[in-house]
C-alpha cells in the first residue's frame, strides 16, 4: 500500500518511476545502470530497509561497493534507530521514518536531487529561465511559462547539469520508465516545444552528440 501511494505520488509530480518489490530485483535494477555520471542510471533511490529476499541494507552496501554515488533515501520504521544508523553508516544520504508524510518525502527527495547536481539553492536559474521544483512553476525573463510534464522533465534534466551534453538516449532515460513506449523523435519534439516557449538560445544542439544548457 505504501509503495502504491508513493508510486502514484511521484508519477503525479512528473517523475519517472521504476518500482521493485524485493531486494534481489532492486539490486538487479541498480546494476543495470550506474549512477557514476550525469544522465546515467537513476537520479535517486528510495530504499525500504525491510525488503524480502535481500534486505535493503545489503542492497545499499552492494551499491556503494560498486562506487555508485546515486543518492539514497532510506525508509525505516519509527522505532528502528539502529537500522537508521546502520543505513547512514552504509552510505545512505538521508532517511525518512515510516509512516512518513508525503510532502516531507517530496521535500527530502528534492533536497537530495539539488545536492547531487551540486546546487544548494531550491531553484534552477539559467539563461533567464527559472524553474521551481517545489511549486512546478517556470518562467523566462520573469514571464510565466506553461510547460507540459515531459517538457518540464527535459528542461529540468538539462538545467541541473549546465555545461554537460546529454544524448537523446540519456534524456529518454529521465522521461520513460520500464515498458513505456518511446517514439523515435520524441525528444526532438519536446526540445522544439521548449525553444518556442523559452527562446532558441537556452538549449543548444551539440551536433552528433546531444543537447546542453551552457554554463553561466
Amino acid at each position: 500500500m505504501i509503495g502504491e501511494a508513493v508510486d502514484t505520488l511521484l508519477r503525479g509530480e512528473g517523475h519517472v518511476v521504476d518500482w521493485v518489490r524485493d531486494g534481489l530485483h532492486a539490486d538487479a535494477a541498480l546494476r543495470g545502470g550506474t549512477g557514476a555520471g550525469p544522465g546515467h542510471g537513476y537520479d535517486l533511490v528510495l530504499l525500504d530497509l525491510g525488503l524480502p529476499g535481500q534486505d535493503g541494507l545489503q542492497v545499499l552496501r552492494q551499491l556503494r561497493a560498486r562506487r555508485d554515488r546515486t543518492p539514497v533515501l532510506v525508509a525505516t520504521a519509527r522505532d528502528a534507530v539502529r537500522d537508521r544508523i546502520a543505513g547512514l553508516d552504509a552510505g545512505a544520504d538521508d532517511y525518512v521514518v515510516k509512516p512518513y508524510d508525503l510532502d516531507e518525502l517530496l521535500a527530502r527527495l528534492r533536497a537530495l536531487a539539488r545536492r547531487a547536481s551540486g546546487g544548494a539553492e531550491p531553484l534552477y536559474e539559467r539563461e533567464g529561465v527559472r524553474l521551481n521544483p517545489a511549486t512546478r512553476e517556470a518562467s523566462v525573463q520573469g514571464r510565466d511559462v506553461v510547460l507540459s510534464g515531459r517538457e518540464w522533465a527535459v528542461l529540468e534534466t538539462l538545467l541541473a547539469r549546465p555545461g554537460s551534453t546529454l544524448s537523446r538516449q540519456q534524456i529518454e532515460d529521465k522521461l520513460y520508465g520500464w515498458g513505456d513506449e518511446v517514439s523515435s523523435n520524441a525528444i526532438e519534439v519536446y526540445i522544439h516545444g521548449l525553444r518556442k516557449k523559452l527562446g532558441t538560445g537556452v538549449i543548444l544542439n551539440v551536433r552528433g552528440v546531444g543537447y546542453m544548457v551552457p554554463k553561466p
